[in-house]
């Protein structure tokens, strides 16, 4: 079983590579999409987002 863990590639805390690595897809395209949810949803949804799964992440 995967397990999802914070990533060495890492441009700030390692949750978008972790994301990327687990789902075997590339970093750059979920960084985009963590980008286009931040900007979506006025920033608040996807920084509050990326700070739970890096505490979860972490904490695995």
């Amino acid at each position: 079983m995967k397990k999802l863990t914070l990533s060495n590639d890492k441009t700030f805390l390692g949750v978008a590579g972790g994301f990327a690595h687990y789902f075997d897809v590339d970093v750059t395209l979920v960084r985009v999409i963590w980008a286009l949810i931040t900007v979506l949803s006025v920033g608040v949804g996807g920084i509050i987002a990326y700070l739970i799964c890096y505490v979860i992440m972490k904490n695995n």
